[in-house]
């Protein structure tokens, strides 16, 4: 079952001019920025839409010095660009999630949410979703 909602853009793999896949995140009950999943390829249209929103860091970020796995039980780093954490996407998940929190699945990015606050989007670990 697919349920829809939103995360944190924490990072990007091509690059910020032309995303491929995001990195989501949503902040946990303490503040901090956990990964939660990432995306199915991008369009081309949704790709240069949230081009024009992304930029580089303006300070630390909570990601920077993690690895991310190229893929499921592969050792292989991921190539990421982390970015500024403004950007809110509502995506289509799977519900099912890892032991972890994480979804299990890639989600499939719906919309960039220029309407919906960073500090709006639900905690890790809740089910905050549209079904």
């Amino acid at each position: 079952m697919r349920a829809t909602t939103e995360a944190i853009v924490g990072a990007v793999t091509g690059s910020l001019t032309a995303p491929r896949t995001v990195l989501l995140g949503r902040y946990d009950a303490a503040g901090r920025l956990q990964f939660t999943g990432r995306s199915t390829t991008l369009s081309q249209a949704a790709g240069r839409s949230l081009a024009d929103l992304l930029a580089p860091p303006t300070g630390a970020h909570p990601w920077r010095g993690w690895m991310f796995s190229a893929g499921w039980g592969t050792q292989r780093a991921l190539d990421v660009l982390l970015v500024e954490l403004d950007v809110v996407m509502e995506v289509a998940v799977d519900v099912a999630r890892d032991s972890t929190g994480r979804w299990r699945h890639p989600v499939r990015p719906h919309r960039i949410r220029p309407d919906v606050d960073v500090a709006q989007v639900p905690l890790f670990g809740e089910d905050n979703a549209s079904v």
